[in-house]
């Protein structure tokens, strides 16, 4: 498994590696392996074509040797030629030939290349040709060790021209990256200066009829269209907005109308209040959709005691006959630069889902100096639902057959994205959920200097 990963590792960074990079190592490697490829040949070649000449040469004179010696009648017994010296043994030399040259005494007759090193160890080199008759053997040694320093000389060369035109390579990989990519990052830089514009201009007049003005084309054709898609989708956010406030304003205003009278019975007078309470709950998760679909941070000075409270009176009508006791701890004062209805939906939505999944006990939010805990005494919560929790349609494995379809805590992720606030859940101590939402301290946040009890609304 760790092989597997370091694998699948090793091919990411691959194709993360920059394309003005990969051109680059192309011409680099090309230029390389051609100029390499390239000295291997020379080298070959030369190597072959001097083995031909010294074995043709060699062949040659050990034949004229062989016929002088015959001529002279055996006088001609060594000749020395430059590189070359011939040598010839009579039938009654051999045995010296064998103590003094046991290589030479047992070579067949042929041409053969001998290397080693003398007794003060300097090194030689010679081709032997050899040819044994009957009347004598000759012997023609062909001296290549100023040859072999020669070779040397010569491959040293042809590693100075791999390294040359390796660096020639390197530049010109260099120049035509930076043609190619040109065009690429012009484009690039175009893209991004239309970042959070609502109508960015077409960006194919502005390059050549070649792949880079397709691929322009190809994103005007997307931009357009998901600009239509955005602009739809915005349009439908503000009139389903707009049609949905309508009716809620003639309820709020019936129910203030019906609040107002005093003659109504006690039990009625909650249940229009829960509808009070039920339309504002309404009106607020209307207004941060609208923030959300419109990716605006709206700002205000909301005071997070008296929203907690608001949302703890809330919960409380709806408890019934539930052994749940629902309380607030810490000290209030502390407000947030938000509207009121961005911060209602985030903590209604945690301490929504504390009431719901705790049978018995109590939930306890506490407010601190940037923070907001919800602490229950539910069933707790696994390491799965921890980690998915704040996915959209995700339930948790306590959710059962109760209602709702998942997307609560979703609406809380995206509005903690869109102010910078954090959100948060891990199990508590000894059972339950400790779910943190924590503001901004440098942003949102504000603490007078004395603070203050919080401040109720019915």
């Amino acid at each position: 498994m760790p092989a597997a990963e370091s694998s699948k590792s090793r091919r990411h960074r691959r194709f993360r590696r920059r394309l003005r990079t990969r051109i680059i190592l192309s011409f680099v490697l090309l230029g390389f392996g051609l100029t390499l490829l390239l000295a291997f040949s020379a080298n070959w070649v030369r190597n072959r074509v001097e083995e031909d000449l010294v074995v043709d040469a060699i062949s040659q004179n050990i034949s004229e040797y062989q016929r002088r010696y015959m001529e002279s009648g055996g006088r001609q017994r060594d000749l020395r030629v430059q590189t070359m010296r011939a040598y010839a043994f009579a039938p009654d030399k051999f045995e010296q030939l064998r103590s003094e040259q046991p290589d030479w005494y047992e070579l067949p007759n042929g041409i053969h290349a001998l290397s080693g090193t003398d007794g003060d160890g300097s090194p030689f080199s010679y081709w032997l040709a050899v040819q044994k008759t009957p009347e004598a053997w000759f012997f023609l040694a062909y001296d290549m060790t100023e040859s072999a320093k020669g070779k040397d000389k010569f491959n040293r060369a042809l590693i100075g021209v791999v390294v040359v035109f390796t660096g020639i390579s390197l530049l010109i990989g260099w120049w035509s990256a930076a043609r190619v990519m040109s065009p690429v990052s012009e484009l690039a830089a175009r893209l991004r200066s239309y970042r959070g514009s609502s109508n960015p201009r077409p960006l194919a007049p502005h390059f050549p009829e070649d792949e880079v003005g397709e691929l322009a084309k190809a994103l005007d054709d997307y931009s357009g269209r998901l600009t239509e898609v955005v602009q739809r989708d915005r349009e439908f956010n503000a009139d389903v907005s707009h049609e949905l406030r309508t009716p809620l304003a003639i309820i709020r205003g019936s129910v203030e109308l019906m609040l107002s009278r005093p003659d109504m019975d006690e039990k009625t007078r909650t249940r229009v209040q829960r509808i009070q309470r039920a339309e504002q709950q309404c009106t607020d998760l209307i207004s941060a959709l609208l923030l959300l679909s419109r990716n605006e941070r709206g700002h205000g000075n909301t005071d997070v005691a008296r929203v907690v409270e608001q949302l703890l009176d809330a919960h409380r009508a709806t408890l019934g006959g539930k052994p749940l006791v629902l309380r607030m701890e810490g000290e209030g004062g502390v407000t947030v630069d938000s509207p009121e209805a961005a911060l209602s939906v985030a903590l209604g939505n945690l301490i929504g889902n504390a009431v719901k999944y705790t049978k018995e006990g109590e939930v306890v939010v506490r407010l601190l100096s940037d923070a907001v805990e919800v602490v229950d005494s539910g069933p707790g919560l696994s390491k799965e639902d921890a980690a998915r929790l704040f996915e959209r349609g995700y339930r948790g494995t306590h959710a059962g057959h109760s209602h709702g379809g998942g997307i609560g805590l979703s609406i809380v992720s995206r509005l903690c994205a869109l102010y910078d606030w954090q959100v948060s859940v891990r199990p508590g101590e000894p059972k339950g959920v400790v779910a943190t939402l924590r503001f901004s301290p440098q942003r949102d946040v504000a603490v007078p200097d004395a603070l203050e009890p919080p401040a109720s609304r019915t």
